[in-house]
């Protein structure tokens, strides 16, 4: 039996990073839920999907296939047997994979391996809806967040960092938006579970978050 820790909050609260690192530090096995919808989200973009057309969302799934491997330590994401992971962090592939993560063929593709893995390992999982909806049963629950202002100016120092030109104020507008959208979206919408524990990280370093949630595991 899996020993599993659920991590869920908005985008940009740096779930992926200190998920990563609890892992690191406890020796779980860390599954990154977004990536894979991300995965699915760039099989959508090669095909020219639309994700306002849920028809062909759902069809484009049926010959998707996403895993999930270590190289060298690090994971790897695939799409149908091709290494994707340097594809997985662009705004593109962000929002499509925001937009389609609603659609329940698209949710129904990864639960299940979600769900087994969790079963038979000692996980931590990060995404929108883990304690909610995909590990209910989770022996720990985190919600992290952070202020609007402080996730774009994350978001804003990577993207500056990779010689990438962008506006904060735009960034900013894009997270709110994707809070709403994934707040009152109706399959599983983004909320704190009610056993979880709230960490708000506006004011913390990443090491005091980490330390802060492995204090809760076993």
């Amino acid at each position: 039996m899996g020993y599993n820790v659920a991590v869920d909050g908005p985008a940009g609260a740096g779930k992926s990073t200190i998920a990563k690192l609890v892992a690191k530090e406890k020796g779980y096995i860390y599954v990154d839920t977004g990536a894979m919808y991300r995965g699915l989200a760039i099989h959508f973009l090669k095909k020219g999907v639309s994700p306002d057309d849920r028809k062909a969302v759902a069809d484009a799934c049926k010959d998707a296939e996403v895993t999930i491997g270590y190289e060298d330590g690090i994971q790897q994401v695939y799409l149908n047997g091709e290494n994707i992971t340097a594809m997985l962090r662009t705004e593109e592939v962000g929002n499509m994979a925001s937009k389609t993560s609603v659609i329940p063929e698209v949710r129904e593709k990864l639960l299940e391996l979600q769900r087994s893995l969790a079963a038979e390992k000692d996980v931590i999982m990060d995404g929108r809806d883990i304690g909610t909806n995909i590990l209910p049963g989770a022996d720990v629950k985190i919600y992290l967040t952070a202020s609007v202002m402080t996730r774009a100016k994350r978001r804003y120092d990577e993207l500056r960092a990779k010689g990438v030109k962008c506006d904060l104020d735009a960034i900013a507008r894009d997270i709110e938006e994707r809070d709403h959208r994934d707040m009152t979206r109706e399959i599983a919408p983004l909320k704190q579970a009610e056993d979880a524990v709230l960490i708000d990280s506006s004011n913390m370093t990443i090491p005091e978050v980490v330390e802060k949630i492995c204090s809760y595991c076993r």
